[in-house]
């Protein structure tokens, strides 16, 4: 097994609002578990106002070791750009809905099991992809998903259900649009129903839109989807629940290390499951190997 840094002094980023568990009896949880193992540990709860700010303020005050995330993939991104290019590792306590980044990553997604890694873990260093200078680790995508992304965050309702529901609306009446794509590798000028930039594998919801990609190759995927019949829909679904989406005819992938891509339609967008504002041209570019996190000890390294 691979020597890790002994880490001491932990970090926990919550997100008091994500999950349904009670957050008071997981902060002693995590307290309990810290102290079992003589950890230190600090705890800081998101408020939604002006966090990115003081978490960056404890990050720089105090010598911390590890920082955890401990919510959804909005938490998780949100502390993990902070830590893109330092020596400080991003640990994940999934409590979302989706969890697509920790999914992945084979973390735990049982809460219990997940907090384990406080104690027991390696430490290993994963890519990041930049676009138009904000940080993205999982997926980031243009079109139709970029669009129920953005309906399910203005809305009141959380969870699978309502994400599916909305997604339907918008399903019935989406006019794929316009891209230009230049790469590294090769380009791409045409409609597309979804244009996906891909670290990971899979959406928080497990559908795998890029279900070979590797989060420490060196390089990212544009995955695409072609426009297709209304009819043909059912079926990509279950191929990206499958893990077969590479058999649609109506899906393509460009494999690069950097991109322009032009929104010649103005279609919007979200970066790690957060909607963004959108440019006309959006720069991608690859950042090999630059955000340390924590991950279960593999099999093989057991004793």
């Amino acid at each position: 097994m691979q020597e890790e840094k002994k880490i001491k002094n932990l970090l926990f980023v919550i997100n008091p609002i994500a999950g349904d568990i009670d957050k008071e009896e997981l902060e002693e949880e995590i307290k309990a578990t810290c102290a079992e193992h003589q950890l230190n540990c600090s705890l800081y709860r998101t408020t939604g106002e002006r966090d990115e700010k003081h978490i960056k303020e404890h990050i720089e005050q105090q010598n911390f070791d590890a920082v955890f995330a401990v919510g959804g993939d909005g938490t998780v991104s949100q502390v993990g750009a902070l830590l893109i290019g330092s020596k400080t590792p991003l640990g994940i306590i999934p409590l979302g809905s989706g969890n697509g980044l920790s999914k992945d990553l084979n973390i735990p997604q049982d809460t219990e099991e997940a907090l384990q890694l406080i104690h027991s873990h390696v430490i290993r260093n994963i890519d990041t992809i930049d676009l138009n200078g904000q940080p993205s680790i999982h997926l980031s995508d243009l079109g139709f998903n970029a669009l129920v992304v953005q309906r399910f965050c203005e809305g009141d309702r959380r969870g699978p259900g309502a994400y599916a529901w909305i997604a339907l609306q918008e399903y019935l009446n989406y006019v794929p649009k316009f891209y230009r794509i230049e790469t590294d590798t090769e380009n791409f000028e045409g409609e597309a129903f979804m244009v996906t930039i891909a670290n990971a594998n899979a959406f928080g919801s497990n559908a795998a839109i890029n279900p070979n990609g590797v989060l420490n190759d060196g390089r990212f995927e544009i995955c695409l989807i072609e426009p297709f019949p209304k009819a043909a829909g059912p079926g990509i679904l279950l191929r990206m629940y499958t893990d077969n989406i590479d058999s649609s005819i109506y899906t393509r992938r460009i494999s690069c290390k950097r991109a322009t891509i032009y929104n010649i339609d103005h279609e919007v967008m979200h970066v790690d499951g957060e909607p963004v504002k959108t440019a006309d041209e959006i720069k991608v570019n690859m950042h090999p190997k630059s955000l340390k996190v924590i991950l279960p000890v593999p099999d093989e390294e057991l004793g």
